[in-house]
């Protein structure tokens, strides 16, 4: 049964893929395309995250699929994390399995495949990158830099996107059909 609880101050485009119990925070940004899959357990959305065009979340664990606040997923990232903390960037094209929890201040690059054989924990500000998912530590030089630019970022698409496509309100009941992603 879809459920869905989308704070008024989210901009959830109508034009996305909503199925199973669904929580999003205040200030989150959700772009047309995007699809957000609670398949076995429900997921839940912090503030101010902005999900960009294609990008899917699916949680197919029973337990809460958690996702803190001003986590940026961008185009084309696939995320099935049980746990994700706040400020992480998955970017473009990059997929993170299940058998990951994110922490905090964490970047996975683009086009990268994370997929551990044994669950692992990334510790704060790991930077994930190239063909290979090798790791290194960011010191977290720009991080204020880089959360005014994402503010900045989630400001003009709260501006933009509701003057482009329709908007989707909380609680609506979606229509059944479709796979899984």
């Amino acid at each position: 049964r879809d459920k869905f609880n989308i704070h008024s101050k989210a901009v959830v485009c109508q034009d996305v893929d909503l199925k199973g119990d669904i929580t999003i925070g205040a200030g989150t940004i959700v772009h047309p395309k995007a699809t957000i899959f609670a398949i076995a357990g429900p997921i839940i959305i912090g503030a101010g995250c902005i999900i960009e065009e294609a990008a899917i979340i699916v949680n197919r664990r029973k337990e809460v699929m958690r996702i803190g606040d001003e986590n940026l997923f961008e185009i084309g990232c696939r995320v099935e994390c049980p746990s994700v903390g706040n400020s992480n960037t998955v970017s473009t094209r990059a997929r993170v399995h299940h058998t990951v929890r994110l922490t905090s201040h964490c970047v996975i690059g683009a086009g990268v495949l994370l997929v551990p054989t044994e669950d692992e924990v990334l510790a704060p500000y790991t930077v994930v990158y190239g063909p290979a998912a090798e790791r290194r530590v960011w010191s977290g030089r720009g991080r204020a830099q880089e959360m005014d630019l994402r503010r900045k970022h989630a400001e003009y698409l709260r501006e933009t996107l509701p003057k482009f496509n329709r908007l989707r309100r909380g609680d609506a009941r979606a229509p059944h059909g479709g796979g899984e992603p």
